[in-house]
């Protein structure tokens, strides 16, 4: 499932990011290409050697500055190529369960950060930046390089907000899905047992909830003199 948003790719649209790679019971909230203005540099490099090209076959200048006025042209469009199909092949994938990055057609990079292991996400725009709608992302988490960073992002005031709200949500769940949380619904299916967690893990799991703000105090010393009594 998508989630729909009206700001999200409304210029420029590439290949989908294939939901097939998503796990069972995963949504798809956002898939992303980098800003237009990633393509756009190389575009007003094309304009301009097109231009210096024609300027240069109209006043008839030498042979020599007219085969370097073909190479610029030439130059101008292979960059160009390049810059698009590395837009085509870049996926920044928000899910119900975690942020994918993906970039590269032949030569592949990948980065996949659970929403549980995001400790903070910021984003920074210079004036132009915001202007256009674009800026940089930055996501603290619990990895071995301790954050990532990831470049000409649509919107990334409104994408962090959307991270955190699939943090909260994720949260909801996971604590939904401890013993004793599930709520009853007569008739419907059984869902899939949750890994036992022992009782230290639950009661650490609990302390990460309330300290998030997902569930009271008062919800949280229940539940931990409920697992206590198990002991």
């Amino acid at each position: 499932m998508v989630a729909s948003t009206n700001w999200a790719g409304a210029s420029l649209s590439g290949v989908p990011y294939p939901e097939d790679s998503l796990h069972p019971n995963e949504d798809l909230v956002l898939d992303l290409h980098p800003h237009w203005w990633f393509i756009a540099k190389s575009v007003i490099v094309v304009v301009a050697a097109v231009i210096f090209g024609v300027v240069v076959l109209a006043i008839g200048l030498p042979d020599p500055v007219k085969v370097l006025a073909a190479l610029v042209v030439l130059g101008s469009l292979v960059w160009f190529l390049d810059r698009y199909a590395r837009w085509v092949t870049i996926h920044f994938v928000l899910t119900s369960d975690r942020v994918i990055y993906r970039s590269g057609l032949v030569a592949k990079r990948g980065i996949e950060i659970p929403l549980e292991n995001i400790n903070a996400i910021h984003f920074e725009q210079r004036v132009f930046e915001r202007l256009l709608g674009l800026g940089d992302l930055k996501i603290d988490s619990a990895s071995i390089q301790g954050f990532s960073v990831f470049d000409d992002i649509q919107h990334p005031d409104k994408v962090q907000n959307e991270i955190y709200l699939q943090m909260e949500a994720n949260d909801q769940r996971r604590f939904r899905g401890m013993p004793g949380n599930q709520p009853g619904a007569p008739g419907a299916p059984a869902a899939p047992a949750p890994p036992v967690l022992s009782v230290p893990e639950q009661l650490e799991k609990l302390s990460e909830l309330r300290d998030r703000g997902v569930i009271t105090d008062e919800e949280f010393q229940a539940k931990k003199t409920e697992l206590l009594g198990r002991m």
